[in-house]
């Protein structure tokens, strides 16, 4: 009996599905006879969206320019590297550099290794320069001073080497979302100081990323800015054959003319630079751009981007009228 009611509401299950599949089939057919009689509009296939496009139609608004009192620039012969430091980010360490530039420590030292798809660093190749005044050894700075986690700009793109990653105060960051821990990211261009062990530092020694991004740093050496201008000038440099790229022999330092903050030069003697807004609305219309590639030329589209491929655009200040 139980057999035979189970067989029979099976059946009365079966007729309704088939009355419901031909109403479905019945307004399909309408809809479809509908859209038929509508007339064809022809749609525009546009040529895909630049970052170059996206930066000519930008407003001043979109841009900053940085601070002068966080500002370096660092003379070598063959040009000028403007490095933008994070106080917010290393406040002892930025505090520590600003005092070894402004009593003249790096003027006359020199660029001593240059590894390989690694580093390029500077520092006083004798080691017998003495330390200024008010300059000593700090605690690590591994991580973003306290409330930093609050000006995390998170974007939605996976990381091998972070739950989240972003922008903090317009540089490369990562973040533990369980514990409002922030810290910067060790992307090309970015500049950190030179540490022994145990973890602590002054930032006589000062390097910058010219390689594929050596992640595995994060949270193990203290990031204090990046290069805004000139990286062309460091990734160029010839590459030191001792070991980790260190220059021996016959293969001189690169001399370091001198290094300035920027606020310490008359306005004339300072190079103007403009740098994008993280926070604007273009910015992540770019990082879109990068990330959802969708010229020609690509036959498949990622969908995401690496935190350390997001452009981050620089530029000269345009001459106003």
């Amino acid at each position: 009996m139980i057999q035979q009611q189970s067989a029979i509401g099976r059946r009365g299950r079966g007729r309704r599905r088939a009355r419901a599949r031909a109403r479905a089939w019945a307004c399909a057919a309408t809809m479809a006879a509908l859209l038929l009689a509508l007339p064809m509009v022809p749609v525009a296939v546009g040529k895909p969206v630049t970052v170059a496009d996206l930066l000519a139609e930008s407003s001043p608004r979109d841009w900053r320019t940085p601070d002068p009192d966080n500002t370096l620039y660092m003379d070598l012969a063959s040009g000028r590297v403007v490095i933008e430091l994070a106080p917010g980010v290393a406040p002892l360490h930025v505090a520590n550099i600003k005092a070894l530039v402004r009593a003249h420590y790096f003027d006359g030292l020199a660029i001593v290794r240059v590894q390989d798809n690694y580093v390029v660093q500077w520092a006083d190749p004798a080691h017998t320069r003495p330390i200024p005044p008010g300059v000593g050894l700090v605690g690590a700075e591994f991580t973003a001073a306290k409330g930093a986690s609050q000006r995390f700009e998170p974007l939605p793109d996976h990381d091998l080497y972070a739950a989240e990653v972003g922008f903090l105060d317009g540089f490369p960051a990562a973040r533990d979302p369980r514990t409002h821990t922030a810290w910067l990211a060790h992307c090309y261009g970015m500049v950190g100081v030179g540490r022994d062990d145990p973890p602590q530092s002054d930032g006589t020694e000062m390097y910058a990323v010219i390689g594929n991004a050596p992640r595995q740093l994060d949270r193990n050496v203290a990031l204090v800015g990046r290069v805004l201008k000139g990286m062309e000038l460091l990734s160029s440099l010839p590459r030191g054959s001792g070991e980790m790229g260190f220059y021996v022999g016959s293969e001189a330092p690169i001399p370091i003319v001198a290094v300035h903050v920027a606020a310490d030069l008359p306005l004339a003697q300072r190079t103007p630079v403009e740098v994008l807004r993280t926070e604007s609305a273009l910015f992540h219309s770019i990082v879109d751009q990068r990330r959802n590639r969708l010229e020609g030329w690509f036959k498949f589209n990622p969908g995401r981007i690496d935190l350390c491929n997001v452009p981050l655009p620089t530029r000269t200040p345009p001459v106003s009228d």
